[in-house]
C-alpha cells in the first residue's frame, strides 16, 4: 500500500468499497472527519489512482443473465498482433466480464455472461471462434459460486508494510 496512506485512509476504501452509494458525511462519520477533510481525502485518493471507479452491482439473474462460463482460450499462434487483435475484439464483447492473459498451456481465462446455452453457443462460434484467432476453447459452466467480491483484501496490504 502506498506510504502517503495512513488509517483513516484505508478506512474510507473499505467503507467505499463495500458500499460506494455512502455519502461523504455518512463516511465522515463513521471515521471520525467532519465532511471537508473527509470529501478531500476521498478525492485525493482518486487523483493519486487508488479509487478508480465507483459502480453499482446488480443482480445478473434478476435481470435473465444467470447463465455464466467460464473458458480458457488458446490462441492458434500467440505473438504480439494476435494478442492485441483478441484483446481488442473481446473488450467490443459485452458478453465477456472478465478477461485475463495466464500462465501456463493456454493464453486467456474469460469469464462470459449471457442469458442461457444457446446464447453463449452463439458467442463462442460467432464472436469467439470467428475471429480466426483461437485454436482451442474448453468452456465450464458455473454451477454455483461459492464466493465472488468486488473487495480489495486492505488488510493484506497493511501487513506488508509491517
Amino acid at each position: 500500500m502506498p506510504e502517503e496512506l495512513d488509517a483513516i485512509d484505508v478506512r474510507i476504501l473499505d467503507l467505499v468499497q463495500e458500499d460506494a452509494a455512502l455519502s461523504v458525511a455518512e463516511i465522515a462519520d463513521k471515521v471520525g472527519l467532519s465532511s471537508s477533510p473527509c470529501w478531500r481525502r476521498i478525492k485525493r485518493l482518486e487523483e493519486i489512482g487508488v479509487i478508480t471507479k465507483r459502480v453499482t452491482i446488480l443482480e445478473r439473474a434478476a435481470l435473465g443473465l444467470d447463465f455464466e462460463v467460464m473458458a480458457s482460450v488458446k490462441l492458434a499462434l500467440p505473438n504480439r498482433e494476435n494478442l492485441e487483435k483478441f484483446e481488442a475484439a473481446v473488450a467490443t464483447w459485452p458478453e465477456v466480464v472478465d478477461c485475463a492473459t495466464v500462465t501456463g498451456a493456454v493464453d486467456y481465462m474469460i469469464r462470459v455472461v449471457t442469458t442461457d446455452m444457446h446464447a453463449y453457443d452463439g458467442f463462442l462460434r460467432d464472436k469467439l471462434l470467428g475471429q480466426g484467432l483461437v485454436s482451442d476453447v474448453q468452456s465450464r459452466i458455473v454451477i454455483r459460486v461459492a464466493k465472488r467480491t468486488t473487495s480489495v483484501p486492505l488488510g493484506l496490504s497493511q501487513s506488508k508494510r509491517r
